[in-house]
């Protein structure tokens, strides 16, 4: 890449490995780096009624805006409570995680805030992670040790609850824990037909992408199995589209991994999307929910591509 934006068609960034990632890939399509110059890069979430991405700057304690109209990038809260992953929910409001509170928020239409979790029967969360709004309208967020691990991220404090993943019921707004036994939960997304749950094991060894089925009451899960076998590569967050391919934030400071990896619904390893840095999270936006918005250690990346993002992801 040049300039850190290729500037050739075929753009030679976008590598096929298998030949069911070619329907995927637009020809006349490159990476564009659209910013530089945050710490860590994290929880990209598209606006499309305001035509602006959102992303977290962790160390850094901001949320930035980019604005696809100017291309201008801004600060939209800082402090940002050390805030990780973002999502929208049903009624289209931000929802945050924030590792330095240790809770989860909503942003509510007049800018202000509203708590939406922030302890399980009385204990503090660790630091909740990453997140995704169900179509029923619940919660559901990972809540591993990172943000209190260190001062990088958050504040080093001690944990008072095993790493899980949770769920918000949207009606009567219990939290309970939906997963208990995947090492270091990370990133998570729904299949299209929101029958899968998707979820990164961020600290087994090798890392691990886990998928259960979801019950038929929307929200028991069972059949806990591997579907991706990281190797050397270390997937955080990554979204779904509308094919069920999965699109993972890789990279593991080589050439070869850094980037965004594409996966079938079976995990099988059909693209990659070579960035010049590791990258964390990614979402789907633009007004077809067909640019590929790519949040690497220090910047901004996008691309388009030839499928959509699921609506809600």
């Amino acid at each position: 890449m040049t300039d850190l934006t290729s500037r050739r068609y075929p753009d030679p960034a976008i590598r096929v490995l298998d030949p069911r990632f070619t329907a995927l890939r637009l020809a006349s399509a490159s990476v564009e780096c659209l910013y530089q110059g945050a710490r860590w890069s994290e929880g990209p979430v598209w606006f499309g009624d305001g035509r602006y991405l959102l992303w977290s700057d962790i160390p850094n304690n901001r949320i930035l805006r980019w604005d696809e109209e100017t291309g201008a990038v801004s600060a939209f809260r800082q402090p940002s409570n050390n805030a990780n992953g973002n999502t929208r929910d049903r009624e289209g409001r931000l929802v945050t995680c924030e590792h330095l509170t240790r809770r989860v928020t909503r942003t509510e239409y007049d800018g202000t805030l509203t708590v939406i979790a922030d302890r399980y029967r009385g204990k503090r969360f660790n630091s909740p992670n990453d997140i995704v709004v169900k179509s029923d309208g619940s919660i559901w967020f990972t809540d591993p040790t990172f943000g209190i691990d260190g001062f990088y991220e958050g504040e080093k404090q001690p944990s008072e609850l095993p790493a899980c993943v949770y769920r918000v019921d949207p009606q009567s707004a219990e939290v309970t824990v939906v997963i208990d036994d995947v090492l270091g939960p990370n990133g998570l997304a729904f299949s299209p037909d929101e029958s899968i749950l998707y979820v990164v094991e961020s600290r087994s060894e090798p890392r691990k992408i886990r998928a259960f089925d979801v019950g038929r009451d929307g929200r028991t899960l069972s059949n806990n199995r591997v579907v991706i076998d990281a190797g050397a590569g270390t997937p955080d967050g990554f979204r779904v589209d509308i094919h069920g391919n999965l699109w993972c934030g890789w990279g593991m400071g080589t050439d070869e991994l850094d980037g965004v990896r594409v996966f079938t619904p079976q995990g099988e390893a059909i693209g990659h999307i070579a960035l010049p840095e590791r990258c964390a999270n990614v979402c789907f936006g633009g007004r077809h929910r067909n640019r590929l918005f790519m949040a690497a250690s220090h910047g901004l990346y996008a691309l388009y591509v030839n499928t959509q993002g699921v609506k809600g992801g």
